[in-house]
């Protein structure tokens, strides 16, 4: 993203708001004209009302057309720093997980948060009164030469210095401040890191390690900021010692060009005057070219975030696979499938199988084997390096991304939730449901009588991720969510894992519930889980090792017979 890009919209405002500034530049610069007629008419001993009356009017004018080109200019940088942040938080929503998974989250909230305020002011309090600035800095020199080119000269001099002393600061201002705001970017994603698991620092008594690593990004925000601010401390003195030479300069010249009678006291008070408004127009140069090398760093930011890959369907409407007819034949099929998080590092080796549309599958292995992989790409959060994923007998990389979603629900082992109520857990991106559907669910998920013990039943706050319910609790909401959803095949990583043995036994006979009206795929380590499916999928290394039937595996596949005949506990042991 470049300025070009980033203007379009707010050009006219922008425009708008530069105009108004030059506006008041340019009836600052009337007043001198005016004051050296009226101090030579008050030196001649007749008081000028009607310059005086003229002279109040520009300054109120001058006073009115400056509040409302801040205000122009704040409405500019609200409303741009308002489409940024929703551009930039639509972008990170569709950003491909495998692009997520190697940075920061909390750097990523700091490019959409902080990194665009230092934009706005780049857009809002640079662009526009930077170009007035200009403006008004020349329309001031040609005043000043107007009425005497002698001490414009001296002001040249001086001023020139300071500008020159300006421009080699502003230089160092662009490295300072990118690594300024990287530094604000590395300590928001430490602190998200410690508060986001902090039962886990408070559990292993890491508070002085999560304390230490902050204090370390702490400090080095605090170096990085304090070497920005030390580049653009530096420009105070230049200035100051520009403008207080340059006025002494003007009094003393002047004085002496008033005595020799080349101008008279009422052009030297011109002059002084108008000088003094000379130092706004440059000062506003100096904000916009250092606002300017501050915004491109975070400009630079923002555009490695929107440079992330983002999910997109692809534009083909319909494509068939070896004459399947849509919705026929199994729900989701595996063709050699093969995938890695690095693809020089397959988890998936030549994966296949078929889920039929009715039923209840079970993936059985040990950890690592690639069980929790295969339900990512089935949700298409990856998408294979080879092979096809057919939906309904469709290749899924032809299919939206929302359809293919709508098709397929999943129930994450940590069972995700949402700060909210317990209402709008159960309704997160579900279609509209009747309140009987929902007691429907609630009773076949034992929810019922937890939200009826609940102080304000559905309403209830669950906190922040859910963690006012117990494990139990948010994974028994988690399969609610998905059933109100109403998919044709439904995903379970270890459904039963924070279940007592009533809630099990419960959950189990509504999991045969649920598949006598759709697909169901579970992830299980519990043999009792496994023994309920129709139909068991032995995963190990990547690949499918076998797949029947519990009593035909028992038969043919030594690692399933021992796991069905384990010592306590029940559950799958590594084999050899």
């Amino acid at each position: 993203m470049d300025l070009r890009r980033l203007t379009r919209g707010y050009r006219r405002s922008i425009v708008a708001a530069a105009a108004l500034s030059l506006l008041g530049t340019l009836l600052a610069l009337a007043q001198p004209l005016l004051a050296r007629e009226a101090v030579d008419s008050a030196a001649a001993g007749r008081l000028p009302w009607p310059l005086i009356g003229t002279l109040i009017a520009l300054f109120a004018a001058q006073a009115a057309a400056l509040a409302l080109a801040r205000w122009v200019q704040a409405h500019t940088g609200e409303t741009m720093t308002r489409d940024l942040r929703r551009h930039i938080t639509g972008h990170l929503l569709r950003v491909r997980l495998s692009a997520l998974d190697g940075g920061r989250i909390g750097d990523l909230i700091a490019r959409a948060c902080g990194d665009t305020a230092a934009v706005k002011t780049l857009i809002a309090q640079s662009l526009g009164t930077g170009l007035a600035g200009a403006i008004g800095l020349v329309a001031a020199i040609g005043v000043l030469a107007w009425l005497d080119r002698w001490l414009l000269g001296a002001v040249v001099v001086l001023f020139g210095g300071s500008f020159a002393a300006l421009l080699a600061v502003v230089r160092r201002v662009r490295t300072e401040s990118r690594a300024a705001q990287t530094a604000e970017g590395v300590l928001l994603a430490d602190l998200e890191r410690a508060l986001g698991g902090i039962r886990l620092v408070r559990a292993c008594r890491a508070e002085a390690v999560e304390a230490g690593r902050l204090d370390s990004s702490a400090r080095g925000a605090y170096l990085a900021n304090l070497r920005m601010a030390g580049m653009v401390a530096l420009s105070g003195p230049a200035n100051d010692l520009a403008v207080s030479g340059a006025f002494l300069a003007v009094l003393l010249v002047g004085a002496s060009r008033v005595s020799s009678g080349a101008i008279t006291l009422g052009e030297l008070v011109a002059f002084t005057l108008a000088m003094t408004y000379l130092a706004a127009p440059i000062y506003e140069i100096f904000q916009a070219v250092s606002a300017v090398q501050q915004g491109t760093g975070a400009l630079q930011r923002i555009s490695e975030v929107l440079a992330l890959p983002v999910e997109r369907d692809r534009p083909v409407a319909v494509v068939r696979v070896a004459g399947t007819p849509r919705r026929s034949g199994p729900v989701l099929e595996f063709r050699d499938v093969w995938f890695g998080y690095d693809p020089a590092r397959p988890v998936l080796r030549g994966v296949g199988f078929t889920i039929p549309a009715r039923g209840q599958t079970a993936l059985v292995g040990p950890s690592g084997a690639g069980k929790s992989t295969i339900f990512a790409l089935a949700e298409r959060f990856y998408e294979p390096d080879h092979g096809a994923i057919l939906l309904h007998g469709r290749e899924s990389r032809f299919t939206s991304y929302a359809r293919h979603r709508t098709a397929i629900g999943l129930v994450e082992q940590d069972c995700p939730l949402l700060a909210g109520t317990l209402r709008d857990n159960l309704l997160y991106g579900a279609a509209p449901v009747t309140d009987g559907e929902i007691r429907r669910v609630l009773a076949m998920t034992g929810l019922h009588r937890m939200i009826e013990a609940l102080p304000a039943g559905l309403d209830t706050p669950v906190g922040d991720h859910g963690r006012r319910l117990s494990g139990g609790q948010r994974q028994r909401v988690a399969i609610a969510r998905c059933l109100l959803a109403r998919p044709d095949l439904i995903l379970l990583d270890e459904p039963t894992a924070h279940l007592d043995p009533d809630s099990e036994h419960a959950l189990t006979a509504t999991l045969n519930e649920v598949a006598a009206v759709c697909a169901l795929v579970v992830i299980a380590h519990r043999f009792s889980t496994v023994r309920a499916a129709d139909r068991i999928l032995v995963v190990d290394e990547g690949r499918i090792r076998a797949d029947g039937t519990h009593d035909t595996l028992l038969r043919t596949d030594p690692y399933y017979r021992r796991m069905a005949n384990p010592t306590p506990p029940q559950t799958f042991p590594r084999y050899a």
